[in-house]
């Protein structure tokens, strides 16, 4: 009987965390959405911009922290919460950009001077804690959720 009601509890609260996804937009949609705004933050001439967005509210008070190359305290950029965006500028080249909240997370990217990067958190469900994945998206996807987020917590803008 006990396992019937903790069955019912779990498909709830999936229901739930489902009926939270917004609709997706298409392409052309956020095209419009998009237009006229400008990010934050500008590419330089030397250095590559990258962005990293978190759109999904699962999770949200668990902090994703950033790290730029490696897991050390000195390399981390800043963090992120549910609803929110960092950016931070890098060197041309390879580079691993990490993501920790229960697990670590990685994506490595070549990066190029003067181009801007956007990379998605997207948060799931972990033993204790929220987990974390990192991928790549579009600039019209990333310039969309930048112009939906907040600005998270920005320890700093380069290494």
């Amino acid at each position: 009987m006990k396992g019937k009601y903790l069955v019912a509890i779990s498909m709830a609260i999936v229901g739930l965390l489902s009926g939270c996804a917004g609709k997706q937009l298409t392409h052309e949609e956020m095209k419009k959405e998009i237009a006229g705004y400008q990010l934050p933050a500008q590419a330089s001439q030397d250095k590559a911009l990258v962005y990293v967005v978190r759109p999904s509210s699962l999770g949200g008070a668990v902090r994703f922290n950033v790290y730029l190359d490696d897991k050390q305290d000195e390399s981390e950029m800043g963090y992120t919460r549910g609803g929110q965006y960092i950016y931070f500028y890098a060197d041309p080249g390879s580079h691993m950009i990490r993501s920790l909240a229960e697990n670590w997370a990685e994506i490595e990217l070549n990066l190029e001077a003067g181009k801007v990067f956007f990379i998605q958190q997207n948060p799931e469900m972990g033993l204790m804690f929220a987990r974390n994945s990192l991928f790549q998206i579009q600039q019209i996807e990333g310039t969309y959720e930048v112009k939906q987020l907040k600005e998270g917590t920005i320890k700093k803008t380069s290494k």
